[in-house]
């Protein structure tokens, strides 16, 4: 009977440790945030601001790691290939969850399926920007454009991108324009070439054009955000200028694998949500020109998933953007 008692006591002491271990709060050890694209770049920069706050108010190390490649298709791949666990998740841009699924001829996930929406960090709204030659409004410089078929040009900063397809958008949203699209290979090409004419608007963001803009170099025509930029209050919004509805930014969203378990969910919403209220961190956000996210729940962030998609689709569609 002693042997027995000491057998079962034995078992139980070896099963204590993971037990102890099962029942330990989340998260126990480090977790990884997976930024889609390569170092020092924006959704890099704001992707470290998160992970820094959200390490303090996690009481574990978040880690970032640089997954890019594939217009940010690999780094989503890796998260939804990980286990769901609560130790990685994605630090979602436009790209991966507004315009891939749709660009896409095989699409290598499902936005909404492969992946468990969390939290909402910010947008980074974009402008309309014009050669100082052209007209000072944007309703201006939409009749212009309409009233000389093919004669202008506009650029972006590469086929495909959220600068291209806010053209593309604009160009529907006006009831189309004959106006020819000219990639460039990254912003400050197509920038400085606009400004030497060749081009006559794009879309950029305002922390890219702002200087120029106050310098005469370009002309801001509106900020495509449903409200002024605190940047730049004198600048209209896109809607104020004439276009109803009209709103083009990037994004950047937390999202782990689908099925990650509720608790885990609870845990990085409610820390999300204590970030959103630093008024530290949200004042870094805006002054890189980022609107922050003070509204962010799962449910808000599936729905903010749906509706850029929704959104973009036709525009991708109708633009005739096929990525291989």
């Amino acid at each position: 009977m002693k042997r027995r008692q000491l057998i079962v006591a034995g078992a139980a002491a070896l099963a204590a440790p993971s037990i102890a271990r099962a029942q330990a709060k989340y998260p126990d050890r480090p977790v990884r945030l997976v930024v889609p694209f390569p170092p020092a770049g924006p959704t890099d920069i704001i992707g470290r601001m998160v992970a820094e706050k959200m390490t303090g108010l996690l009481g574990q190390n978040m880690v970032v790691e640089n997954k890019a490649g594939a217009a940010g298709s690999i780094g989503a791949v890796e998260v939804k290939n990980a286990k769901a666990d609560g130790y990685t998740f994605l630090f979602a841009p436009s790209s991966t969850h507004a315009i891939n699924p749709t660009a896409f001829v095989k699409p290598l996930y499902d936005p909404i399926k492969d992946f468990t929406p969390i939290s909402s960090i910010c947008v980074n709204p974009l402008v309309i920007v014009a050669h100082p030659s052209m007209p000072d409004t944007l309703m201006g410089l939409v009749e212009l454009m309409k009233k000389n078929p093919g004669k202008y040009s506009y650029g972006s900063s590469g086929a495909g991108g959220i600068t291209h397809l806010a053209g593309e958008y604009l160009k529907m949203s006006v009831g189309g324009m004959n106006v020819e699209h000219v990639p460039y290979r990254g912003s400050m090409p197509a920038l400085q070439d606009m400004m030497s004419g060749n081009v006559v608007w794009m879309f950029e963001t305002i922390s890219t054009t702002l200087q120029f803009h106050r310098q005469g170099r370009v002309r801001i025509l509106g900020y495509a955000h449903a409200k002024r930029a605190p940047a730049a209050p004198d600048i209209p919004t896109v809607i104020e200028a004439g276009v109803p509805g009209y709103e083009a930014y990037t994004f950047n969203l937390v999202l782990g694998p689908a099925n990650t378990p509720k608790d885990v969910v609870d845990t990085i919403d409610q820390a999300t949500r204590k970030l959103m209220t630093d008024k530290a961190f949200t004042d870094a956000l805006e002054k890189i020109a980022a609107v922050p996210a003070f509204d962010t729940t799962p449910e808000r962030t599936e729905k903010f998933i749906k509706d850029e998609l929704a959104k973009w689709a036709p525009v991708i569609k109708a633009a005739g953007v096929k990525i291989e």
